[in-house]
């Protein structure tokens, strides 16, 4: 069967709204390290990981024996019964969480995490109300569509919370661009107090992605976060930290992104952060680690049925412990420089702003000679993705506009790979250029 039939069945069968990148939509096969293969037997060098989610690497076989053999066991049993993968796995991740006395629940993605941090904190805090980023993306519940700051991606204006949104999440369009970091903050920080002044309640929690993903890996400068956490920490209201596409060392410099804004700022440590992606490579997971007293909160029953399966758990801890025994935060850290220098280093017009961190690095595309910080181009996004694949390489594409490029291959990224990526995102970007 071609891919251009299979895309027809996917038309008619799943739902219109599910985007699907490509002119012609390619069908990935299989995939081995940093590399994928269509079922025409096409190569292609992944810097985008299905969405930041391959986080070592394509059929890591460390993930393959333990998924194979917890298999050969049992697959499912639900949190009602003692689970030895679930146990290991939280207890791998509470002892890298940073944050002191910490629990683990298990999800089976981000947007059930960010849902179940949500539940955590309006429950404790006896409040509905609450703080996020303009820009941000939290996930495709209900819950979470309500709190997501880029309308692109919230199909609904029903809500269960009443959320206020504070500036901070992007530099290169705020209102504040062409500040220091330092004024930025200020400015960032008035602003927070401001809305904090006019919400007229407790509110229950401040959520906020340390480099927002969905929204064109955008952030603010180093020591914001921490800065409104020293606010936060006054009024009682929590901090939860979305690292869903930040976490487990893909900045490089840290191992969660939160890391890179609590220098200056003693204590400042999230109350709550969540996670998933690339801790399961793949598999369907995600979480929530909070404080006891936090985690505890719930008086109702509970329980969850795929939640930390013996399968996932396995697959996810052979993953994390892969990860962690190869020192793949620092090889993050060593590669993306390259990646970055060699971006900025093209001074192309359609380039607005290169921007990121270790291996999450963002490209704005903008129309040429349209003044500073120039209009959204997302037609040359759509052109540079097509292009990169005709070269053989997968990236991916967000923004609020559509017009920023997303780059983040696995962890385990080469500098012969980083440098093959490079050179085919340069040739991409230089062949659309007016």
């Amino acid at each position: 069967m071609s891919a251009h039939e299979l895309f027809a069945r996917t038309r008619a069968v799943l739902p219109s709204w599910l985007a699907v990148y490509y002119e012609e939509p390619i069908e990935i096969e299989r995939g081995e390290g940093r590399y994928v293969w269509d079922a025409d037997g096409k190569r292609y060098l992944d810097f985008f990981g299905g969405i930041l989610t391959t986080m070592t690497a394509h059929a890591l076989p460390e993930v393959t024996k333990a998924v194979s053999e917890q298999a050969g066991r049992i697959i499912h049993s639900s949190t009602l019964y003692l689970n030895r993968p679930m146990v290991e796995l939280a207890e791998q991740i509470a002892a890298v969480s940073a944050i002191p006395d910490p629990k683990v629940f298990l999800t089976t993605s981000g947007t059930e995490a960010n849902d179940a941090a949500l539940l955590l904190a309006s429950t404790l805090r006896r409040s509905n109300q609450i703080l996020a980023l303009r820009n941000s993306y939290h996930g495709r519940s209900f819950s979470t569509i309500a709190i997501t700051g880029n309308r692109s991606w919230s199909p609904t204006s029903l809500s269960p919370f009443q959320t206020y949104y504070v500036h901070g999440g992007q530099q290169y369009r705020s209102p504040y661009a062409g500040l220091s970091d330092g004024e930025y903050i200020a400015a960032c920080v008035a602003d927070l107090q401001d809305v904090l002044d006019q919400s007229g309640g407790d509110i229950a929690a401040f959520i906020a992605e340390p480099i927002q993903g969905v929204g064109g890996f955008t952030s603010g400068p180093d020591g914001l976060l921490g800065a409104f956490a020293a606010v936060l920490r006054d009024r009682g209201i929590l901090w939860i930290s979305d690292e869903v596409q930040t976490g487990w060392g893909r900045t490089g410099d840290h191992f969660w992104g939160w890391q890179a804004h609590t220098a200056d700022h003693g204590d400042a440590t999230p109350d709550i952060v969540t996670f998933a992606k690339g801790v399961g490579n793949g598999l369907s997971m995600g979480g929530v680690i909070a404080r006891a007293e936090i985690m505890d909160c719930l008086g109702a029953n509970s329980i969850s049925t795929f939640g930390g399966s013996p399968l996932t758990a396995a697959g996810a801890l052979a993953n994390l412990r892969h990860l962690l025994d190869h020192d793949l935060q620092t090889n993050a850290a060593r590669h993306g420089p390259a990646l970055l220098d060699g971006l900025r280093a093209l001074e192309s017009p359609i380039v607005g702003d290169v921007r990121g961190k270790g291996l999450m690095i963002g490209i704005e595309l903008v129309r040429p000679d349209t003044g500073s910080p120039g209009e959204p181009a997302p037609e040359l996004a759509a052109a540079v993705l097509e292009a990169t694949k005709r070269r053989g390489l997968l990236v991916g594409k967000g923004g609020l506009h559509g017009n920023v490029l997303r780059i983040a291959p696995p962890l385990s990224l080469t500098a012969d790979e980083a440098a093959e990526g490079l050179a085919a995102l340069v040739a991409s970007i230089q062949e659309v250029t007016p």
